[in-house]
């Protein structure tokens, strides 16, 4: 059975902190042991340079986050961990997925929209102060997710836009040049632990009232003994699910720990107490790590070594040859090698592979075509998404034709009509088409 991949980018531009390791990092951690799952993990520095301009800080971001995903248990051996500038193969697709991407979609992308309206707001240009880098962010995303044609890519709610868009990227491709690409989907982290600051809004290096991940036990206690409380004294009840320090705790703790410090809110815990209570937790938890993480960071090399070795195995495996592949589709290709067409060498008979076309179309709708050449062999019915074009595309592939059938040139397969025939042709002459897939699969 072919393993789902799914594929989880950090972008290196600041130090991890507590919510970093409860929101993405523990989890992403833990559902890289899942059977069945291959799992690819890449520090994101092209991305980072969006937004960074400070070179060293890039440097140190990446060091960090490297060694933080290390410490916290993630396996070199077992998942693909590399750094995103060691794949020169993401940049060299990003331009092909460049020349078939729309502006017009790109001009509707979240983060763009957000600057030029800051702009307008600001009664300033439209594109004042945005750089290309920035427009042109979700198609380095795109080919990130494409280049591994990767399944599943786990995401927040406001990154599902990200992931729209590279379905569409790699749709056009497919259409223009053929099925190259998987069509990926967005794994919504309904689930992901927020955590609030020290402030009360939630962890984040824009609000300042973060906790780094891996800071000594002594600047961990003075941090947490910071938080933000209310000004009810000890022997007070206290309502633990208005309380930052509660919900800190219970992000770190068992259920049953959670439950009795809920009590010991409502039998009103002091402040001081409780907020003890919540370091001796984080400590146990991180501790180990944080030995773990300082070890790493002392020996940069070898974390150089680590990511070195993951790109190095995977442009071997998959970047380097699906890159020659789409050279090749595209016409980049080898001049000693020049094909003669058929209408210029007069050979009519000449054998011509069939190929899967995915694309969707004005009303909105995914439809797909089976070519050989020019010549349509088979027209989808249209489609309400384009996972569900997919997968009768994926199962013609894998069956050849098994149970299709043809009535008044449309065609069936388990009483299902998913097209009709092209004009001329036979239903044979698309089950011999449909055979030749499966047989280069066996």
């Amino acid at each position: 059975m072919t393993p789902t991949r799914v594929l989880t980018g950090i972008t290196t531009s600041g130090t991890p902190h507590l919510g970093n390791y409860a929101g993405a990092i523990r989890p992403a951690v833990a559902a890289s042991r899942t059977p069945g799952v291959e799992s690819f993990y890449f520090l994101a520095d092209y991305h980072a340079l969006i937004k960074v301009t400070d070179p060293v800080r890039v440097q140190r971001s990446t060091l960090e986050i490297a060694a933080t995903w290390l410490a916290c248990g993630l396996d070199p051996s077992t998942v693909w961990f590399y750094r995103q500038s060691d794949i020169p193969e993401i940049p060299e697709l990003t331009w092909l997925l460049t020349c078939v991407a729309g502006k017009g979609l790109l001009n509707r992308a979240h983060a763009y929209k957000a600057a030029v309206d800051k702009n307008r707001e600001s009664g300033e240009d439209d594109d004042a102060g945005i750089s290309a880098g920035l427009f042109m962010y979700p198609v380095l995303m795109a080919a990130d997710i494409l280049i591994f044609n990767a399944n599943k890519v786990p995401v927040g709610r406001d990154q599902i836009q990200h992931i729209e868009m590279a379905r569409d990227f790699g749709q056009r491709f497919n259409h223009l040049y053929g099925e190259h690409f998987t069509l990926p989907e967005a794994a919504i982290e309904t689930q992901v632990a927020t955590l609030p600051g020290l402030d009360g809004r939630k962890m984040s290096k824009s609000y300042d009232n973060t906790i780094p991940l891996f800071a000594p036990r002594a600047t961990l206690k003075k941090l947490i003994a910071g938080i933000v409380t209310d000004s009810r004294a000890p022997g007070e009840a206290k309502d633990a699910d208005a309380s930052n320090v509660f919900q800190l705790y219970q992000a770190f703790a068992s259920a049953e720990e959670a439950a009795a410090m809920r009590q010991a809110f409502a039998d009103g815990i002091g402040w001081g107490d409780a907020k003890n209570a919540l370091f001796e937790r984080l400590d146990a938890e991180i501790a180990p790590q944080r030995e773990r993480y300082e070890a790493l960071m002392a020996k940069p090399a070898e974390i150089e070594a680590i990511l070195r070795d993951g790109a190095q195995r995977l442009r071997a495996r998959y970047a380097t040859p699906t890159l020659q592949r789409l050279r090749e589709a595209v016409g980049l290709r080898n001049l000693s090698q020049v094909a003669v067409s058929t209408a210029d060498a007069g050979d009519d008979d000449a054998p011509v592979a069939p190929t899967f076309k995915q694309y969707r179309e004005a009303d909105g709708r995914f439809y797909f075509k089976l070519l050989r050449g020019e010549r349509v062999l088979l027209q989808s019915a249209g489609f309400d998404g384009g996972r569900d074009a997919g997968q009768w595309v994926a199962r013609l592939k894998r069956d050849g034709g098994d149970g299709l059938r043809e009535a008044g040139g449309v065609l069936h397969v388990d009483g299902a009509a998913i097209g009709a025939l092209g004009d001329g042709v036979a239903l044979a002459e698309v089950v011999d088409a449909l055979a030749k897939f499966a047989e280069d699969a066996a």
